[in-house]
């Protein structure tokens, strides 16, 4: 038997020499991991870092849900530091006020109240402010409780803690991320959720998919703030190697801000850039003598209105050359630089877009194969219970009798296992059982259930045996998530050089790109793209037709000069092509152009551009509405105003098309009602500015124009597509028909035309229609190409069922 040591008597010592190189190498070793893989960088999965995704999942098991009130976010510090993260209150705080800036992240996911701070000033005390998850944060934690992720203990052991969140839609990318570990830092911009997902969900279609066909789906990064990005070669580094850098530029526009003062408004910054550092730059710059021309500044951003920085610029000055040297000596034009770090399998590794996308992808098909597995286990589970209860209830009497019978419950257990042939799990549940379960109603839940079981595993069985239907099982859901969550582009992809950083001549920036001649494309998607044409150049239809490559409208001029984009308004906004996104003939695609809207600045969202005007021409353009009105202007008659009212609309009237239109040139409507009329242009006398045109189409009680366009030459063909008004969204994709144009007997102008369409049972109206130029295109409201009946039928025909719902109808590229 072993002595006891007396407390009394010493401990022997014990000291090992270490070498201090060696020790000072692994201590910093470990320092270096600790921070790399707990702290700085997020994982590639879920893009969070753990911080990050233990204030969530706290949150979340705290109850905090959206339609639930806020909590103090102390509350919530103390829950976490507590818990799970064994770190100082401060710098749990700062992540959970990051996790609800919506100018730091383009989706947050805490709903805060209170002051969680700006650009330029922090936020309030953690004692002062309130929280609780924001919706996105839901699809981040939805289906914990099912197994579709590992646990791991929390610092002590006590607790157990995801090691990712099931991550609904693709978070790294949607809101980026930045940090710097030790020896390596990440700078991930954020991007826009539709775009994202869609390119998922192509990825996970195509699994060999090409980096340059996902950036047709994510064309650039989309910052919380807006503004405009300057070039897109940095985008194509960053996508591919993830590294690379671009130049963005604030929105701003020259505005009259009195009677007799023009000034430079300022309504987006770039990215993490704040207006009091413009202010303060702007000011240095003047003060240095490097800026000149400016006569105040004033902040007058509110809540209500948003971000608004008035810049005076003094009489004699031009404000273009003053907005230009703003951009060089200020932040109004900043860098981002791409540095896309983050954990794959727990190692810091650099991917592109396609990387990022793959191990998302992966994650998510993980969690759906986990959750799958878990439903179909608790169903089984649930099934063999019910089964169970079946037996029991078939010969109820006898079950009670066994019971009452026995003298303890296991002798009970044990005799129902050997009368009804039962196992023990099925024989306990039946002991627990409450009588008024065993009547003839209940009988009949439980065979209904059973049923449902029994469905519900063999659609389980045969999800878990198709990757195919895993894939497509995730693509729905992301689907979904884009659907409940998305929101459209704020920031403006741009394929002009950014300004010079050096140059002291306004010339510098004007001389970028050279003047020449130049046609400008509008998909029916509303994106716009410049096709860099030489004298004689023939541009190149596309074997493949790709997203956005549906031609609303064309029109010609040069790179530096004005054309002019008609709204729906009746208005026409002038704008320079030189900075829209330049394409060759011989490969043109309308997917790499930018948001007409946004490139001239519409702020109403219900205003949409509807057609394009060479300013200069002197053939009428005409252009008609939806309440039947028709009007031809000359082009060159418009006022030389940045903005002009084309045509003087009625109350709840809007224009539908526009088309240059000679006099030998004919119109045509297309109306709800499904009626087609076409009339010549020379019935329609050129008119004013101010004019508001003449009866087009006779209207029936109810109806409207949902068509209106100019057609010349032969080959022209009609499409119209039918619907039922009280279709569920999505639910009806609609008949369509395409007929010969020739078939439509030409009318008077303002008379109703003749019927185009045959509604059969339940239709009611025409969803849309076009007429021109044979092939037509159809996309959805992404614009993605969908299918149209190979077939010409009769003009007064009904169409054949389409296989998906159709947005927008154009005419080929060429």
């Amino acid at each position: 038997m072993a002595r006891k040591q007396s407390p009394a008597e010493p401990v022997e010592e014990r000291i090992e020499d270490v070498p201090l190189e060696q020790e000072m190498q692994g201590s910093y070793l470990e320092y270096a991991y600790s921070v790399i893989y707990s702290r700085a960088l997020p994982d590639a999965r879920d893009g969070l870092k753990p911080v990050q995704r233990r204030i969530l999942y706290q949150m979340a098991e705290m109850g905090l849900r959206p339609e639930r009130g806020h909590v103090k976010s102390a509350r919530v510090v103390g829950e976490v530091m507590g818990k799970l993260h064994p770190h100082g209150d401060s710098a749990i705080y700062d992540a959970l006020v990051r996790l609800a800036q919506d100018f730091n992240l383009r989706v947050p996911l805490v709903d805060g109240h209170g002051n969680f701070g700006s650009l330029d000033d922090g936020p309030a005390a953690s004692r002062y402010t309130e929280a609780r998850l924001a919706r996105p944060a839901m699809s981040m934690t939805a289906d914990l409780d099912e197994d579709v992720v590992d646990f791991v203990p929390n610092y002590d052991g006590q607790f157990q803690q995801p090691s990712v969140l099931p991550s609904a839609y693709p978070n790294l990318l949607v809101n980026g991320a930045s940090g710097i570990a030790v020896g390596m830092a990440t700078n991930m911009a954020p991007h826009n959720l539709n775009e994202v997902v869609s390119a998922a969900i192509h990825l996970l279609e195509h699994p060999e998919a090409t980096t340059e066909e996902l950036m047709e789906f994510v064309p650039g990064p989309d910052f919380p703030s807006g503004g405009i990005v300057m070039g897109l070669d940095g985008i194509r580094d960053a996508y591919e190697t993830g590294r690379g850098s671009v130049r963005v530029r604030a929105r701003a526009q020259i505005e009259q801000i009195g009677p007799r003062r023009t000034g430079i408004v300022v309504t987006e910054l770039p990215y993490m850039v704040g207006p009091e550092r413009v202010i303060e730059k702007l000011k240095q710059a003047v003060q240095s003598k490097k800026l000149q021309g400016i006569s105040d500044v004033n902040d007058l951003t509110d809540r209500k209105h948003g971000l608004r920085l008035v810049i005076g610029v003094k009489t004699g000055f031009d404000p273009e050359a003053v907005l230009e040297r703003l951009f060089r000596l200020t932040p109004l034009e900043d860098s981002f630089g791409f540095n896309n770090v983050a954990l794959v399998d727990g190692q810091p590794r650099t991917l592109g877009l396609r990387e990022l996308l793959r191990v998302y992808v992966d994650h998510r098909i993980e969690v759906v194969t986990r959750r799958s597995r878990f439903r179909l286990a608790r169903r089984q589970e649930r099934l063999h219970l019910v089964e169970g209860l079946l037996i029991a209830i078939l010969d109820i009497d006898e079950v009670i009798q066994v019971i009452r019978s026995s003298e303890t419950s296991d002798e009970a257990r044990t005799r129902l296992c050997q009368v009804f042939d039962l196992d023990e799990v099925q024989a306990e549940y039946i002991l627990e059982l409450r009588l008024r379960r065993l009547t003839k109603f209940s009988r009949i839940e439980l065979e209904k259930e059973r049923d449902e079981l029994l469905a519900e595993i063999a659609e389980l069985e045969e999800l878990l045996g198709s990757d195919a239907l895993i894939r497509a099982r995730v693509a729905q859901e992301l689907e979904r998530v884009a659907d409940e969550l998305g929101t459209p582009r704020r920031t403006v992809l741009l394929n002009a050089k950014p300004a010079p950083q050096r140059a002291s001549k306004r010339g510098d920036a004007d001389l970028q790109i050279a003047d020449g001649p130049t046609l400008v494309a509008l998909s029916t998607t509303g994106r716009a793209v410049r096709v860099e044409q030489a004298d004689g150049q023939e541009i190149v239809v596309p074997s493949r037709r790709a997203k956005h490559d549906a031609i609303l409208a064309t029109a010609r001029g040069t790179v530096r000069g004005e054309l002019g984009a008609l709204t729906s308004r009746g208005r026409v906004v002038r704008f320079q092509p030189i900075d829209l996104p330049s394409v060759p003939p011989a490969s043109i695609s309308l997917s790499a152009g930018t948001l007409l809207r946004d490139y001239i600045g519409l702020t109403d969202r219900k205003e949409r551009v509807v057609g394009l005007i060479e300013l200069s021409a002197d053939a009428p353009v005409a252009l008609g509405t939806s309440g039947g009105i028709v009007k031809r202007i000359v082009p060159s008659a418009l006022p030389a105003r940045p903005e002009a009212e084309v045509i003087s609309l009625k109350p709840k009237d809007e224009v539908i098309g526009a088309a240059v239109a000679d006099d030998d040139a004919e119109l045509v409507f297309v109306t709800s009602d499904a009626r087609l009329l076409r009339f010549g242009a020379s019935t329609v006398r050129p008119q004013g500015a101010g004019a508001g045109g003449m009866a087009g189409v006779k209207l029936s009680a109810g109806a409207s124009a949902v068509f209106f366009g100019a057609l010349t030459g032969d080959g022209n063909i009609v499409v119209t597509v039918s619907g039922a008004s009280d279709a569920l969204p999505g639910a009806d994709p609609g008949r369509a028909k395409i007929s010969d144009f020739g078939e439509f007997p030409a009318k008077g102008r303002a008379t109703g035309g003749v019927r185009a369409h045959a509604f059969l049972k339940g239709e009611d109206h025409l969803q849309l229609a076009y007429a021109g130029p044979d092939p037509a295109y159809a996309l959805n409201a992404q614009g993605s190409v969908r299918k149209l009946p190979m077939t010409l039928s009769k003009r007064d025909g009904s169409g054949q069922v389409l296989d998906a719902e159709i947005a927008s109808i154009g005419r080929a590229i060429g």
